[in-house]
């Protein structure tokens, strides 16, 4: 059995002691869920478990073979390489063989007659063999399939930040380690790859211990969660749901004894107090007991929730209608006589198919981008704050403190109560050693956290919040959920968080691409169900999106060209010649699901299983073709 065993391990950050005396065992087949607040240290427990951080202390055993990969939350990539080339860029064995394999692949099509190079070919040839390293390739094309990556011949460099992401967490799945470490793996995902991700976890043989603000994505993929939490590591069996009840206990548990030790210090300093004359040896017991209880009160270190108390702004009946609304952005159509009346105390949840137009419709709404035509009304009472995916620079080298002085000296909270800006970053579990900390040692969560508390500070009443669960611990998030709750105001927020979604929408817009979007009122797990039920295919890349990639090639054509591709490489030539026989495969599953339903028409919740399987199956069949269609034009070159 392959394990991971840390004994020891500790880590500091300037004066901050991250995590201490860590000691724990990752066993195989262990789905651990790590969480914490902001700047507790879990991206630094990561970074020292994958070995980039060797700025700590303790000790990692392992095997000599065991194998990590690990998904940072910011990817280092090569920019000038494509998409396939990148996947295939890490330093696994199997990404090797196949790269070697292509080289030879290149040397023999050239001079097949050489025999120095026919040699090279077999051994790269028995290698690939060796290696099980054909459907590699095939592998990962699957992957970022389902991850929507489908032109994999783009540049690295042409990609937005959440592509890259993408192509990042492609590369560590198709490595097959035995410890996976991802660092919140489904930002920048929707909603059909983030299911995708699911099913596909639940099935790694390896071993697993990943980073994630998604409460749903945790409850369907851990059997663990580990919190880390002043330091301290605490175990607790189960997924999300368990763990809250049991953290509940604990704390109970935690409260309770100090409550007993703080009664009998108090009986023991009273006994003290009464200086008896003669101290007998049981009476010196006594007394050392008390040094003991003195030096253990007031010990306990509890999280504390975010608290978000501020005031606001009167909103009128009149807040946001935007009338036959029309924008494109390139040859992409993101709104196309688009309506929406928004009214005070709304929440709606926006979510789809990533580069259809969710942000661009905020910024719409902020004044940030102008439509072709059509017109958006704002009240004259709306104070607007917009808490933007991408956040505003923030100077480095500026201190935590003056970074909200810019806004004003101090706020009233919703008692009308003055709050000082020390008073309100303690509030937002900024202790007061940290409020002359330079911005630049906090954690990126912290300097989200710090962001959304600036733009509070206006007290605004229309929140715009695009992606807000990125970056923000879950404990914040529940904090954020009740406020959005109790806020006597209007909630637009984009996001493919379900549960955040579930907790702050109840109307709700999907952009499926090209201007098309979809209202429904209710929950967005509902609405997914119903989109399950009625058979709704996952979306493809827009033919857009890929000329959009084609006119960006055009631009660099006088950039080296690299050579045409006029033959099937060895892989492909066997993937092409296998890729009929499991297209009829996946046609003969689909029929017997169709089957399956016909004789089950009657029973909603297997009807609902059922469509489900037809949808991934015909999924699959969808992308086996797209990609037969491709090896079909050199298959007989």
């Amino acid at each position: 059995m392959q394990t991971l065993r840390a004994e020891n391990l500790t880590k500091t950050y300037g004066e901050k002691t991250l995590f201490k005396s860590l000691d724990f065992i990752i066993n195989e087949k262990d789905r651990i869920g790590l969480i914490g607040t902001n700047g507790s240290g879990k991206t630094s427990l990561l970074n020292v478990l994958s070995g980039i951080d060797t700025d700590s202390s303790g000790e990692i055993i392992t095997s000599k073979s065991y194998t990590i990969g690990y998904l940072r939350q910011h990817p280092e990539l090569n920019e000038d390489l494509t998409i396939l080339d990148a996947v295939f860029s890490g330093s696994q064995a199997v990404f090797k063989t196949i790269r070697h394999y292509e080289e030879v692949l290149d040397r023999y099509s050239f001079n097949p007659e050489d025999p120095k190079i026919q040699k090279q070919y077999m051994d790269a040839e028995a290698k690939m063999n060796e290696e099980d390293a054909w459907n590699a390739e095939s592998d990962v094309k699957t992957i970022l399939t389902q991850l929507k990556i489908t032109d994999m011949q783009q540049k690295v460099g042409n990609l937005s930040g959440g592509q890259k992401r993408r192509v990042a967490l492609a590369q560590v799945l198709i490595q097959s380690p035995d410890l996976l470490l991802l660092d919140e793996p489904t930002n920048h995902l929707d909603f059909d790859s983030i299911e995708w991700l699911q099913e596909y976890l639940a099935k790694y043989k390896g071993s697993l211990l990943l980073v994630t603000h998604d409460r749903y994505f945790l409850d369907r993929v851990v059997n663990n969660i580990w919190e880390l939490s002043f330091g301290k590591l605490y175990v607790y069996e189960g997924n999300y749901q368990d763990y809250v009840q049991e953290k509940a206990d604990r704390v109970d548990r935690a409260v309770s004894a100090e409550h007993k030790q703080q009664r009998l210090y108090k009986q023991e300093l009273a006994w003290m107090r009464k200086g008896a004359k003669a101290r007998s040896t049981k009476q010196q017991a006594r007394v050392n007991r008390f040094n003991d209880i003195k030096s253990n009160i007031n010990h306990l270190q509890l999280d504390q929730d975010v608290d978000i108390s501020l005031g606001q702004k009167r909103l009128g009946k009149k807040v946001i209608n935007i009338e036959h609304a029309d924008l494109k952005l390139g040859d992409r159509v993101i709104l196309n006589d688009f309506n929406m009346l928004v009214q005070g105390n709304e929440r709606i949840g926006i979510s789809g198919e990533n580069g259809a137009g969710k942000s661009s419709l905020l910024n719409v709404i902020a004044g940030k981008l102008p439509l072709d035509s059509g017109t958006v009304t704002i009240g004259e009472t709306v104070r607007l704050a917009y808490y933007t995916q991408q956040m505003e620079p923030i100077p480095g080298d500026k201190r935590v403190i003056n970074y909200l002085s810019d806004v004003g000296q101090h706020v009233t909270d919703n008692q009308g109560n003055d709050l000082s800006i020390t008073e309100l970053l303690e509030q937002f579990l900024f202790p007061r050693f940290m409020h002359g900390t330079l911005i630049r040692k906090l954690s990126g969560g912290e300097k989200r956290r710090l962001y959304l508390l600036k733009l509070l500070m206006q007290q605004p009443n229309v929140l715009l919040l695009d992606e807000p669960t990125n970056d923000l611990d879950i404990s914040t998030l529940t904090v954020l959920e009740d406020y959005i709750e109790r806020f006597n105001g209007t909630v637009i927020t984009v996001s493919h968080d379900r549960y955040f979604l579930d907790k702050t929408a109840s109307r709700l817009l999907f952009f499926d691409g090209n201007g098309k979007i979809e209202e429904h009122v209710g929950k967005f797990t509902d609405y997914l169900a119903q989109r399950n039920a009625h058979g709704k295919p996952a979306q493809k890349t827009s033919d857009s999106d890929n000329q959009s990639v084609k006119q960006t090639t055009d631009a660099n054509s006088d950039q080296p060209q690299t050579k045409q591709k006029v033959k099937l490489t060895y892989a492909e030539r066997i993937e092409y010649d296998q890729i009929e026989s499991e297209i009829e495969k996946l046609d003969q599953q689909r029929e017997q699901i169709e089957r399956d339903m016909a004789e089950n028409s009657a029973d909603f919740e297997k009807l609902a299983k059922l469509q489900k399987q037809l949808n991934q199956v015909q999924s699959e069949s969808d992308a086996k073709m797209n990609r037969w269609e491709y090896l079909s034009q050199y298959a007989d070159e």
